[in-house]
Parts: C-alpha cells; structure tokens; sequence
C-alpha cells in the first residue's frame, strides 16, 4: 500500500476556506508567475467547473492573484489580492473557461510581462492543496509543484535528453520523474523534470550550455526567494 504524505492529509498552512479553492489557487499562480520569470502586468485567467461556478465565494480569484504577486499559502496579504494588483497596475481579467477541464478545479493563466514576453498554464487544483500543472506554453506536460521542477526548452534533436539526464547524473541530481512534448518532429520540444534537490546555478549553466537549449526554468514553490516579500 502506497500511503501519502503527510503534507496531503493535514493540508497546507493556508488563508482562506477551502485547501482546493485558495492554497491550491495560490500554487497554480505561483506556477505560472515564475514560469514567466517576473510578476506579469497581465493575466487572463480562465474558470472551469467548480472554480467558475463558486470562485468569489471561496476566494479562487484572491488566490490566484496572490500567487501570481509571489504569496505564500498562509501569507495574510492574499485577503487583499486583487487591490495590491491594481496598485501595482496589473490587470488581471477573470472569464469562464470553453469547453473540456482535465478536473473540476481548473484555471488557464495566460500571462504577459513588462516586455511583451508571454507564458501559459492550464493547473488543476486536485485537493488537500495539491495541484496538477497539465499544460505548459502549449506543451502537453506535467507538474506537481511538489519537488524543485526544471523546465527546459529546446529543438527536438537526437541527444538532446541524453545530455540532459547525463549531466544532471553527473552532478548527483536525480530525477524523480520526467515527462517530454514537442510540436512536431525536429521543432521545438519541451522536457519537465522533477528533481530530488534544488539545481545550483552550476547545474543550470551547464544545461543552458547545451546547444540545443533555448531556455531552462526553475519552478520551486518552496523557495521563498522565488516570492515577494
């Protein structure tokens, strides 16, 4: 029998009434926030199910917001969201979402930065706080947001995860789990990597090193650097 952690039955340190409705909230818009790499100045976030159907009640829409201004779960400031955005002169639109959800809690984030750059998340929030990135600018990838996560974006080429895991194994870094997409054969591809350590600097220039390689992220939702202050 395989049990859970304990993280997944007590729940998260949190504000607000509901773990899927607010903490797993927060997580997808931390997701999303540092997939962009910066807060963004606009978001357009899609409901779906349950999220559009009671998001104001159970403040899905603070949450979402919190995240994306780089809240932690218990962050007391999450209450007043959507005011710090407009301070800040972020607009940030909420619609309901079109069509099929991979769960009943689900929000699309697309997301804009100050130079025009642009980042996508389709995140499901499947309970106790837990969360379920299943879409990635477009990739079809996954992310649980529980382990230091490295997101990498490259042209689909022979070698390219070969070097990838051989210098991941060759700083000791292991992977718990690794998933691939691409557009089509030799155009862009994208590989997720769940990691068992936080990759140095070291590490992520070595990747960034491969020629192959456009770009490489860092998602860790446990790194308060990564979160305003």
């Amino acid at each position: 029998m395989r049990f859970k952690n304990v993280f997944s039955i007590i729940g998260p340190s949190m504000v607000g009434p509901s773990s899927s409705h607010t903490a797993g909230a927060v997580r997808i818009g931390l997701i999303g926030r540092q997939l962009l790499g910066e807060e963004p100045v606009s978001a357009k976030i899609a409901l779906y199910g349950s999220f559009a159907e009671t998001y104001w009640g159970h403040g899905t829409d603070l949450a979402l917001a919190g995240g994306l201004l780089g809240y932690a779960t218990d962050d007391a400031r999450i209450a007043e969201a959507l005011e710090e955005a407009a301070r800040r002169e972020i607009e940030i639109v909420f619609v309901k979402g079109v069509g099929m959800a991979p769960h009943p809690n689900t929000a699309k984030l697309e997301l804009t930065a100050a130079d025009g750059r642009s980042a996508q998340v389709l995140g499901a929030s499947i309970g106790g706080g837990n969360i379920m990135i299943h879409e990635m600018n477009g990739f079809d990838v996954r992310c649980s947001g529980e382990y230091p996560t490295i997101v990498v974006l490259h042209h689909d080429r022979p070698g390219v995860i070969a070097s990838l895991t051989a210098i991941l194994s060759d700083s000791e870094t292991n992977i718990g789990y690794m998933g691939v997409d691409r557009k089509g054969r030799s155009a862009e591809a994208m590989t997720v990597m769940e990691l068992d350590s936080v990759p140095g600097q070291d590490l992520l220039q070595r990747l960034r090193g491969i020629s192959d390689v456009i770009e490489v992220i860092v998602i860790n939702l446990n790194s308060r650097e990564a979160q305003s202050q």
